[in-house]
């Protein structure tokens, strides 16, 4: 009864009742989704940060490989403080004899002396050859006794001249008979001289001399003759060092038989060889005892004057890019950067390198794996 009451009498309340209790949730929702709207179209206006643009781009691994260049290489250095060594020039060459002399007889004829061997020793002024004297004494006494005719015509003339007897071109002609004759004489005496060939400086044989019997013409090989003491090294050093060698600076060889040895530049070359464009140096080295031989092969090194190096292993040099020779070395405390270096010189415990500042941390181990910048996790150990 209470609600068919309700649904008759009060009709106009229930109906009013259930419009208002709905419209309100209506206009709520309708409100709602136009702000949702708004801010939908607002945030689509606004640009978006580029952090998050790149973080929505980038790959899903690329966090990882950031991480992975960051990370610091692990590399072994030593610190090293730059020394004072003695610079020096190195070449290839060999010994050679101090004067070599191919002693030639000036006149001719039949050899009679007996014949010395080679590896004789010499002394200056000793016979190597005599030639026989032949009809050369007849010729000398033939010009004495020119001289004397001359002399005794010459004597006459000047006298008769003086006492106006002879005219005084008669005297004139008398003193150029003379010295004439005394010309001829002299040639006679020197002729004779020279058939006595003789050593021109003390040194060894390098040929037997002319066998006995044989026979010699003007020109004719008579003996070789070599001086080994002093003895010189001969070698060649490139334009890119010639200036680095001075007349004067001390220098020692290495033989290839062992021997050790050490002498005074005495010669550079001005001129340069024109195919190796290399330029000759001499050493000269007492030989007293004539150990040292003609040919022999040497290593010579010709000092200079000191440079500021430092001694590094050799596996510590590498290449740049460009293919320069250099180290690597520890800049900023942690990064890797590189030094372009020369070599002074190597030994047995290392490469003596000029080109680095005066202290230098320089990577031995791990060089080949870091290029300029990279940050290093660098472990240190004690320098050479």
């Amino acid at each position: 009864m209470g609600v068919l009451y309700m649904a008759i009498l009060e009709r106009d309340r229930l109906v009013a009742f259930a419009s208002g209790g709905d419209a309100p949730v209506a206009e709520a929702t309708e409100e709602t989704a136009a702000q949702a709207t708004e801010e939908t179209v607002a945030e689509a206006a606004q640009p978006e940060a580029p952090a998050t643009i790149a973080a929505q781009n980038a790959p899903s691994g690329s966090d990882g490989d950031a991480q992975e260049a960051r990370k610091p290489i692990s590399v072994v250095a030593i610190s090293s403080t730059a020394e004072t060594v003695d610079n020096a020039v190195l070449m290839r060459g060999q010994t050679e004899a101090l004067r070599q002399v191919e002693v030639r007889a000036e006149t001719g004829g039949q050899v009679i002396s007996e014949p010395l061997r080679k590896g004789a020793f010499v002394e200056a002024g000793q016979l190597l050859c005599e030639i026989d004297i032949g009809t050369r004494e007849a010729s000398l006494a033939e010009a004495e006794a020119r001289v004397l005719e001359a002399q005794i015509n010459n004597t006459a003339a000047s006298k008769l001249a003086e006492s106006g007897y002879a005219a005084e071109t008669r005297a004139a002609s008398a003193r150029a008979t003379l010295q004439s004759a005394e010309a001829a004489l002299k040639a006679a005496k020197k002729e004779i001289e020279r058939l006595r060939v003789t050593a021109p400086f003390e040194g060894l044989l390098e040929t037997d001399a002319a066998e006995i019997g044989s026979l010699l013409q003007a020109g004719g090989l008579c003996a070789t003759v070599i001086q080994l003491d002093p003895i010189k090294l001969v070698g060649f050093v490139p334009e890119t060092q010639v200036d680095k060698v001075e007349v004067g600076a001390m220098a020692g060889a290495r033989l290839a038989s062992g021997l050790e040895i050490g002498g005074q530049v005495t010669f550079l070359s001005r001129s340069a060889d024109p195919t190796t464009r290399t330029f000759r140096v001499e050493v000269t080295v007492p030989n007293p005892d004539l150990r040292i031989r003609d040919g022999q092969t040497a290593e010579i090194i010709v000092s200079a004057d000191g440079a500021a190096a430092h001694l590094l292993p050799q596996s510590a040099l590498t290449l740049d890019n460009e293919g320069t020779l250099g180290v690597r070395t520890v800049v900023n405390g942690n990064e890797a950067g590189f030094v372009p270096v020369q070599v002074l010189r190597d030994s047995i415990d290392g490469v003596w390198l000029t080109g680095l500042p005066e202290t230098v941390e320089v990577i031995v181990e791990g060089q080949e794996y870091v290029i300029d910048g990279v940050p290093l996790a660098v472990t240190y150990k004690g320098a050479m």
